[in-house]
């Protein structure tokens, strides 16, 4: 839809209780993350509840300890410490809340072409 291809299958991710899969359009270098809770007791039923939609920013980073401490000292409240994900080959995430109350994601960049 729109002229996005799918970059992914869909990943389990029993870690943060979700199913997501990755699409972008040919050549560009920003994705669309598609979640959906793994079960009623998902992290993310709730979010679903409320109606879906943006859901959370994420930004890729090469040194995901050094962007944690920046975005803390910036006065994001931290939501989760780095762990390995699933959906990223087993590359650490970590988790924000900004002031605003959108959720921000901080992922450790992968290697060329990867999401």
């Amino acid at each position: 839809m729109f002229g996005y291809e799918t970059c992914t299958d869909v990943v389990h991710d029993p870690i943060q209780t979700a199913y997501v899969r990755f699409l972008r359009l040919p050549g560009d270098p920003v994705f669309v993350e598609l979640v959906s809770p793994d079960s009623e007791e998902s992290k993310l039923a709730g979010a679903l509840k409320k109606g879906g939609g943006l859901n959370h920013l994420c930004f890729a980073t090469d040194d995901i300890e050094r962007s944690w401490s920046l975005l803390r000292a910036q006065g994001l409240f931290p939501l989760q410490r780095p762990v390995a994900a699933a959906a990223f080959g087993g590359r650490r995430i970590a988790w924000f809340l900004g002031r605003d109350r959108m959720p921000v994601e901080l992922v450790e960049r992968g290697g060329p072409g990867r999401v």
